[in-house]
């Protein structure tokens, strides 16, 4: 195993665990998930906190299709703020859809998830080759009072415990291509009459 698969590895297991927390422990002003600090992927700046950040591929990479980033974000503040943007460095920006309304907003005091079932989602539709599992990469959360909030996130695969965080358009695998139809063989001169020719599919 290589090193990078090792570090993300390591990195999904304990962003797994803090994950399990912050949803088991709920959210507001007193729960639990604000005394929580994560080994990975958290930062905070002015009344903005952000925990568990995580660039979420394709189970199989090589199939292509979009990428999420999950994440829970804090506001410690005594007013509300929109999140405006989340970007990917060498992956682009997100589309975000929030839960309610046009706006993704996180109240005064409370907090939003990002990512699975029911969530906010932010969406890479073309993430690239350059997100791969076990890599690091630059997310800039974009706020519209504190501004641009920047982490170090891993990259980890939708499989296992991170299935129901991943993206939910998964591409189906590949058809195998039928043969054209100059590709299509025939009867060479002198082959036996009763010679079947080469049909697609066959």
């Amino acid at each position: 195993m290589s090193s990078s698969l090792r570090r993300g590895a390591l990195a999904a297991a304990a962003i797994a665990f803090s994950i399990t927390a912050l949803t088991a422990c709920g959210a507001g002003n007193d729960a639990q998930t604000l005394g929580i600090k994560p080994d990975h992927a958290a930062t905070a700046v002015g009344d903005i906190k952000i925990q568990n950040a995580i660039v979420i591929t394709q189970p199989d990479q090589k199939s292509g299709g979009p990428a999420v980033v999950a994440a829970t974000v804090f506001n410690d503040g005594r007013t509300p703020q929109t999140l405006d943007s989340i970007a990917v460095e060498g992956a682009g920006t997100a589309d975000l859809t929030p839960v309610n309304g046009s706006k993704v907003t996180v109240p005064a005091g409370g907090s939003v998830v990002i990512g699975g079932k029911g969530n906010t989602s932010a969406v890479l539709s073309n993430p690239g080759e350059a997100v791969k599992s076990g890599s690091a990469h630059k997310v800039t959360f974009s706020f519209s009072k504190t501004g641009d909030v920047s982490l170090e996130a891993f990259a980890v695969p939708a499989e296992s415990y991170f299935t129901k965080w991943g993206p939910t358009a998964i591409p189906s695998p590949a058809a195998p291509e039928a043969p054209s139809e100059s590709a299509t063989a025939s009867p060479s001169e002198g082959a036996p009459s009763g010679s079947p020719s080469a049909t697609a599919g066959h």
